[in-house]
């Protein structure tokens, strides 16, 4: 399908639209999902659920797996993309004995309420510790928290936190500072990149989805876990976690090529984090999956850090009133952080992503 087409048809406006358009590209492939309800509603009372769909043989050896809203709001983008390769003909083209699991909507509490948090607070991709051990400490995030999440939004209190911050950043570093904010903290749930107190819904989810899909028993599983918010308008950056020396850095390596990101050794617009989800793949498989998260650049990181503030603290206030202009305006901002909707920026997401799926399965097709 023509890029430009398949722009005007895939992206959705709201988070209904978006299930909708999904769902009725499966049906076109003759697909039936696989529904698993959240307990709770979307800001019109809607219902909220993740839905899955597995395209190949039951018994596939290899599997590719593509998440969308991990990250709730970013669910835009990767909605999009999976829509795409659906209407595209994707699924008429994998390889032998290789089946593709799509996970729409991960988070879709955060997704409906234009969120990057889940229903519990939580950043999904820090949600995935465990809560078993002692959680990591972040205590640049201890220092800051109230000025990353103030208390008011008033003009006096923001030129304080301003000013509060530059002078910690100034004196301890920019890595230290973007470290401190987002690298995860498990203390203040009403800050950012909060990791939570326990699993959450969309992490329980994914076990059950991982279960109920017998990929413990694949030979081979890599998964695409797609993102906004970082690196240049557009692009999208395959961010790896694996290890230095491991045959999943290997074989993501020889996917990607040099456009892999490598958090760990200052090669990618991300710095290492606490509790992402390839902490979930990683003890369920060992050496024999891949994990990615496919990010695209929107705008800058301080335009996001203060859509995130607004966010939060407007939540932190109680019931949100979603017809309430202050509460259409911090929404609206955050969405287009996270989402900007143009017609070029969806265009350069649908050819990455096009481009990403083929070297993901061209990738899966050669391991064995």
């Amino acid at each position: 399908m023509d890029l430009l087409t398949s722009v005007a048809g895939s992206f959705a406006e709201t988070y209904g639209e978006a299930r909708e358009k999904f769902l009725a590209a499966l049906a076109a492939t003759g697909t039936a999902p696989r529904v698993y309800a959240n307990p709770n509603t979307g800001p019109t009372g809607e219902g909220l659920a993740c839905e899955t769909a597995w395209i190949g043989p039951e018994d596939a050896a290899k599997v590719f797996v593509v998440v969308s809203a991990t990250h709730g709001v970013e669910g835009f983008c990767g909605s999009g993309i999976q829509i795409d390769w659906l209407a595209d003909e994707g699924p008429a083209r994998l390889p032998q004995n290789t089946a593709v699991l799509l996970i729409h909507a991960l988070n879709c509490h955060g997704f409906a309420w234009w969120r990057r948090v889940t229903e519990e607070g939580c950043d999904l991709n820090r949600n995935f510790i465990d809560f078993a051990k002692p959680v990591p400490e972040n205590p640049g995030h201890d220092a800051l928290v109230d000025a990353f999440v103030p208390a008011s939004l008033d003009a006096e209190t923001l030129a304080a936190d301003e000013e509060r911050l530059a002078a910690w950043r100034k004196e301890h570093g920019e890595l230290a500072f973007q470290s401190a904010r987002k690298a995860g903290q498990y203390k203040h749930a009403h800050s950012v990149f909060f990791g939570g107190f326990e699993e959450t819904w969309s992490r329980r989810t994914l076990a059950t989805i991982f279960d109920d899909y017998r990929l413990g028993d694949r030979a081979a599983v890599s998964v695409v876990d797609v993102h906004t918010g970082l690196g240049p308008f557009g692009y999208g950056e395959p961010i790896c976690g694996h290890k230095r020396g491991t045959v999943g850095l290997e074989r993501v390596l020889s996917m990607y090529g040099d456009s892999t990101g490598l958090p760990a050794e200052g090669q990618s617009f991300s710095i290492p984090l606490h509790g992402t989800q390839r902490e979930f793949w990683a003890p369920r498989l060992g050496d024999r999956y891949t994990y990615v998260a496919l990010e695209f650049g929107t705008y800058s990181t301080e335009r996001g850090r203060k859509a995130l503030r607004a966010d939060h603290w407007l939540h932190n206030q109680g019931e949100v009133d979603w017809n309430d202009p202050r509460t259409r305006e911090i929404k609206r901002e955050l969405r287009t952080q996270y989402y900007p909707a143009t017609v070029d920026w969806k265009e350069m997401v649908l050819w990455r992503g096009r481009q990403v799926i083929r070297q993901t399965l061209e990738g899966l097709a050669r391991f064995t």
